[in-house]
């Protein structure tokens, strides 16, 4: 069976569902001339809460702890002011907050600006709070995957922040699950 490094080292795009594409900037690169590894760390929370708020409905802006304006109260008059303490309209409905509790990275190859890099994303783990998350870095244009990382997710009650006891939102869960992909060697 091959190694675990081994079998990312041969991933593709293909190998991942959900994709995004990343211009480097010329502060991104280190003294060394590629991409500063803490770089990666936020290509990888980057993609990930992307999918988070497009995919999953979380929201981090809208969740309100004290009632804020309502932003669709239109003024009746140039000299009227929006003095409504209405929540918002959408607060992120499932009370949780996704904590990280581990992350990884394997580099197999440098990329540095000016580079474009596809990145893409799958789920390796569903847990009933826990989610794996990986990272595959591209170079566009080019197939072979130059960093495979990621980082895991426990999903907590917001205020207590402890594992959430009847497991993470079923919408959020559903959309986590529609990135899980099998790992050919354990099939």
């Amino acid at each position: 069976m091959p190694k675990e490094t081994d079998i990312k080292r041969r991933r593709t795009r293909k190998d991942y569902i959900f994709h995004q594409t990343y211009r480097t900037r010329w502060h991104d690169n280190d003294m060394y001339a590629h991409l500063n590894n803490t770089v990666y760390a936020q290509l990888f929370d980057s993609i990930i809460n992307h999918y988070l708020i497009s995919d999953c409905g979380m929201d981090p802006f809208s969740y309100a702890n004290e009632p804020s304006p309502n932003p669709n109260t239109t003024s009746t008059s140039p000299s009227s002011t929006n003095t409504s303490t209405k929540p918002s309209p959408n607060p992120n409905p499932s009370g949780q907050v996704a904590i990280m509790v581990n992350s990884y990275c394997d580099y197999f190859a440098s990329v540095s600006y000016p580079d474009i890099l596809d990145l893409g994303l799958r789920v390796n783990k569903l847990g009933s709070t826990s989610v794996t998350y990986e990272v595959g870095v591209f170079k566009q244009g080019e197939e072979g995957v130059k960093v495979v990382g990621g980082y895991t997710h426990v999903w907590c009650e917001r205020g207590v922040m402890k594992p959430a006891k009847s497991g993470m939102e079923k919408g959020i869960r559903e959309a986590l699950g529609r990135l899980m992909i099998r790992e050919e060697s354990k099939i």
